[in-house]
């Protein structure tokens, strides 16, 4: 093969690549292949449903936790938010346990993270995960919480991981002090069993102060190590892009399910899209380009 001959080829050979990469990463309305590759329902388009306007995470830095709030945990046993601060800072998590569809990506995400920590729960932080649901018992946290320790992998650290659940009113002054954002939707029967909410997790200082927000269902181990060792200090972060991946619900009306992911998600594609064609415009020149040259060359 000519030297022309390898080099076309080769520019070929990246511009299918190019192709391929650039239709794996199209966001298509109502699909995520992100995480999990979750089928969903169709888009609502631009602008947000009315219900998930009042969804969000709102970063209140700084912001006291109600530290006397009332909880029962996953063997049973009444306690308070408080039991859980003092000497460690925690990650905390507001999701539900019956959750179908975004919270188990948000802890899977979690536990991946964390697996890449090098700290022990339990020891240097604690994991405080509470369900939004008031109607979940103990016995969806223990469930919940046997599934991801045994992800985890490490059994030894199991006092580290705490699952709890409560009754609205301890519920809503958690999730106003973290500015977590739900609202209460009909699932597929009608009854409302489903909850609207965004996935976040937060970081908070040994104190039970609001110390670090990350938002989204990955997070970077790098930046958990640093907040946890910051929050350790009660040092406070600072705001993040308020960038949120929505959990939302059945309706009754379209009879499907919606997924309503962040516009960022979107937004990445598109430059994707962009960074991509440009790439394969330019080589395509340049493949003309030496075709050209080689061709005079030749006939010279």
């Amino acid at each position: 093969m000519t030297k022309w001959g390898a080099t076309r080829s080769g520019w070929k050979m990246a511009a299918s690549v190019a192709v391929f990469s650039l239709l794996s990463c199209v966001v298509l309305p109502g699909q995520v292949s992100s995480y999990g590759d979750k089928a969903a329902g169709e888009n609502t388009g631009d602008q947000l449903p009315v219900v998930l306007q009042k969804v969000g995470v709102a970063q209140h830095l700084n912001q006291q936790l109600p530290l006397d709030a009332a909880f029962v945990d996953d063997t049973g046993k009444p306690v308070h938010l408080g039991d859980y601060f003092g000497k460690h800072p925690a990650v905390v998590s507001m999701v539900y346990y019956n959750c179908p569809l975004l919270c188990s990506e948000e802890l899977d995400g979690l536990t991946s993270a964390l697996e890449m920590v090098k700290l022990t729960p339990g020891k240097d932080f604690e994991i405080v995960v509470m369900s939004i649901d008031p109607t979940e018992t103990p016995a969806d946290a223990a469930k919940k919480k046997a599934f991801y320790l045994k992800r985890y992998g490490r059994s030894e650290t199991a006092d580290g991981w705490h699952f709890l659940t409560g009754q609205k009113p301890a519920i809503d002054a958690v999730s106003s002090a973290i500015g977590f954002g739900y609202v209460q939707v009909p699932g597929p029967d009608g009854r409302l069993t489903q909850f609207a909410h965004a996935s976040s997790i937060e970081l908070v200082t040994t104190q039970g102060k609001m110390a670090q927000y990350y938002l989204g269902v990955e997070y970077s181990p790098k930046d958990i190590l640093l907040g946890l060792i910051d929050a350790s200090g009660n040092k406070i972060g600072s705001p993040v892009a308020n960038i949120l991946t929505y959990c939302y619900h059945y309706d009754p009306q379209t009879n499907k399910h919606s997924l309503i992911v962040a516009r960022v998600v979107q937004f990445g594609g598109m430059v994707t899209m962009a960074g991509l064609g440009g790439f394969i415009f330019l080589m395509f020149r340049r493949d003309l380009k030496l075709g050209r040259d080689h061709d005079l060359t030749k006939n010279g």
